[in-house]
């Protein structure tokens, strides 16, 4: 009897990549994917994973492997995928010799995001199949399946998971891994080579593999027709298809395992058979706009949102009009905010005190947007903090950003923050930047990274200087500080804001939630010095709070010790205990 387990749905993708016979796996750290490498390192005595700068070297890691004969994976979040459009727009022409999969993890409902993008449209756009599965026994059953049709169809293949998908758990059937012998390598220049002459020729490969995929479809496994009750029919696919299910037992329903290309006669079929057809989809029309352009009548997005998650009471409104408003809990409102003792609070506490207004990037550092540091004015995506300032200032001459700083995590530096910053030594920048090193990629768990000296699979590296990278850029002022030292620090960025050259400044200090002070005794107010001035409140420690009477405490359960808030007293009024 075959063991069944219970997993996330990234920890089977992560299995099925394991069963599939899979030899190397790159990945760049992004909720809601991260946790799919984060697994597959448990196999590493017969899979290569690794932790690398950004999704576009991840994806091209991933090609290089498939063209050497063996199966390959890249995984990433949505957006991660515009990072990895480049290569993965090429490859599309190009296929596989080992089998290639993409698995991209989307984010309706914005639950870490900064959009919330459809891959489904970039495949389409791409020309790549998208396989999507909607529990974690098909999350697993999926990857093997993409891998078989990768090497059938000579396509990279995306697995499109969700959110929801990516952390609900379900039982998972275990299976043996596969193995795969590796293919040979042959040279094969009007295959492999993407210059114009050999493109245009494998643009007809791709159109005529995409109508013949689409053809196949209706004998695909992985696409289903649940015949019950006529009078309604149901195309959907992925998660949703759950809701459909818990909503409209008895609704005969078309599960689409494989998303694009769609399966075309197998969907004609289906509609010519029910009286009333809808598409249940989260996010964009993708399905439904090419239905009715097929001359199918269904009903789709004119009573469902494009916006956020689905659920099964969003069904049952909208299909049914039942009236299912849940009444919200009576719970305190919790907002973001940064952990005690964390560098980059004290940071921001400077920038505030100095009236600087941040271009910020993506990571833990983005809270330094809220209340009450209110500091970081922009975000938009990975490395992009730099280059928002260094467009500010050729867009209103450098005296305007002499009260501006860009801010970017060590990681984020790592992934595309390099190349922003050798842009502003080669045009002749004058901004400021703030390398606020953690020594982690903080936001999605604690991962490793070029510059932390280990690897995904725990061996030691060596460690990218980021000080060394910036100076041998040429930046004019390269400087270092630690970021506690905030006598130093606040001088230090004022005078490198004041001054008409590139200045890089490196923050530094451990993520609070890696670095626990117990050497260091929490610390205290002195209710007899204390004037309650507020000062301590100013830059938000959660671990301080203001009680009815007026009177301020630190929770010695919470305090861990980076005594900020000792230095910033103007009455010597906290000490530790």
């Amino acid at each position: 009897m075959s063991e069944k387990v219970l997993m996330l749905g990234n920890e089977a993708i992560a299995r099925g990549a394991y069963e599939a016979g899979v030899k190397v796996s790159a990945a760049y750290p992004g909720t809601p994917s991260t946790e799919i490498s984060e697994n597959i390192v448990r196999y590493k005595d017969c899979i290569y994973a690794e932790w690398s700068p950004n999704e576009k070297v991840a994806t091209e890691v991933a090609i290089g492997a498939s063209m050497s004969g063996v199966r390959s994976m890249a995984s990433m979040k949505h957006v991660g995928v515009n990072v990895a459009s480049d290569p993965l727009y090429t490859v599309s022409y190009i296929g596989v010799n080992g089998g290639m999969v993409l698995v991209a993890a989307d984010d309706p409902g914005l639950y870490s995001s900064q959009n919330e993008q459809d891959t489904r449209a970039v495949a389409r756009a791409a020309h790549v199949p998208v396989l999507e599965p909607s529990d974690s026994q098909e999350a697993k059953d999926f990857v093997i399946a993409a891998y078989e049709l990768s090497e059938k169809y000579d396509t990279p293949v995306i697995l499109r998971t969700t959110t929801r998908l990516a952390h609900s758990q379900g039982l998972v059937e275990l299976g043996e891994r596969q193995e795969i012998p590796d293919k040979p390598y042959e040279k094969n220049i009007p295959k492999n080579v993407m210059m114009p002459g050999n493109a245009i020729k494998r643009h007809i490969y791709v159109e005529q593999r995409e109508l013949r995929m689409s053809q196949d479809g209706g004998r695909m496994d992985i696409n289903r027709v649940e015949y019950n009750d006529t009078s309604i029919g149901v195309i959907t696919s992925g998660i949703p298809y759950q809701y459909v299910k818990e909503v409209l037992p008895e609704a005969s329903v078309l599960k689409l395992g494989m998303v694009n290309p769609l399966p075309r006669p197998l969907i004609e079929e289906f509609a010519a058979k029910v009286d009333k057809l809808y598409v249940v989809e989260e996010l964009d029309p993708i399905i439904e706009e090419q239905v009715k352009s097929w001359g199918i009548s269904v009903i789709g997005k004119e009573i469902f949102t494009v916006q956020g998650e689905y659920s099964a009471n969003l069904l049952r409104k909208a299909m049914l009009g039942q009236d299912v408003t849940a009444v919200p809990a009576d719970v305190p409102v919790r907002p973001p905010i940064l952990c005690p003792s964390c560098p980059h609070r004290s940071t921001f506490h400077v920038l505030k005190q100095l009236n600087l207004h941040a271009a910020g990037d993506i990571g833990c550092y983005t809270l330094g947007a809220v209340a009450p540091l209110n500091v970081v004015d922009t975000t938009v995506c990975m490395g992009s903090s730099i280059s928002t300032l260094h467009g500010m200032e050729k867009a209103k001459g450098k005296d305007y950003i002499k009260n501006w700083v860009a801010v970017i995590g060590d990681s984020t530096f790592m992934h595309t923050g390099v190349n922003s910053l050798m842009n502003m030594v080669y045009n002749q920048s004058t901004a400021t930047v703030l390398i606020l090193d953690n020594s982690t990629t903080g936001m999605t768990g604690h991962q490793d990274h070029a510059a932390t000296g280990k690897t995904l699979q725990g061996d030691h590296t060596y460690a990218i200087d980021i000080v060394g990278i910036c100076k041998a850029m040429g930046v004019p002022s390269v400087q270092f500080c630690d970021a506690f030292d905030i006598a130093k620090l606040r001088p230090m960025i004022k005078a490198a804001v004041e001054s008409d050259e590139l200045s890089v400044i490196v923050v530094k200090g451990p993520c609070a939630l890696l670095e626990k002070r117990t050497w260091l005794t929490p610390c205290h107010i002195d209710p007899e010095k204390c004037r309650r001035c507020g000062m301590c409140m100013k830059p938000g420690c959660p671990a301080i709070t203001k009680k009815d009477d007026g009177s301020i405490v630190i929770d010695d359960t919470m305090c861990n010790r980076c005594g900020l808030c000792e230095k910033i007293c103007p009455f010597g009024a906290i000490s530790r205990l």
